[in-house]
């Protein structure tokens, strides 16, 4: 089975136990801070992706450590993922279930990507002219890459707005070669 079925599947069902249980924002939480983990700790990542360590110690070691910072049902829900197998799917159980959320609560992503770090104000500032083009919530982060030289690239949702000097200077440069 494809492994994005997999992890919507996985999320589908966590996100119906935590609308079902009232409680959304807590389990939220805890697959955010699972995330965290997943994303941070090279040494979490190769214990879940070991073939050596068996099912029972991957269960016992999981629960041991996310015990004491997360939800019992997110704990539950993490030694069922062991349990099945699918341990190494966790990053992008998580994601999804966090989209779902997302989604449910009226909140878009966006990304603001430049060349130098921008201040909080002026990301603030983005934020209110997308939600008033949007008429949604926006969660809005920012990037730092200079390569792109100066301007921006937007991402918002599925849409990519590219405004960077970079693309504009390869786009001269085409145009150029074309002629």
């Amino acid at each position: 089975m494809n492994q994005s079925k997999i992890n919507v599947r996985y999320a589908k069902a966590f996100f119906s136990l935590a609308r079902d249980a009232g409680e959304m924002t807590a389990l939220h939480d805890d697959m955010k801070k699972v995330y965290a983990l997943c994303r941070d700790s090279e040494d979490f990542m190769q214990l879940l992706h070991n073939p050596v360590v068996n099912v029972s110690q991957k269960k016992q070691i999981l629960k041991d450590l996310l015990k004491p910072h997360v939800h019992e049902m997110t704990l539950r829900f993490i030694l069922l993922i062991a349990e099945n197998n699918r341990e190494t799917e966790l990053p992008g159980i998580c994601r999804n279930f966090t989209e779902m959320v997302r989604r449910n609560k009226g909140i878009i992503p966006a990304t603001v990507t430049t060349a130098v770090e921008m201040s909080p104000g002026i990301l603030e500032q983005i934020r209110r002219i997308l939600e008033q083009e949007t008429g949604k919530t926006v969660e809005l982060s920012g990037r730092v890459n200079s390569a792109i030289l100066g301007g921006m690239i937007l991402r918002i949702d599925d849409l990519q707005f590219d405004g960077s000097i970079s693309t504009q200077l390869k786009k001269i440069k085409t145009a150029m070669l074309a002629k």
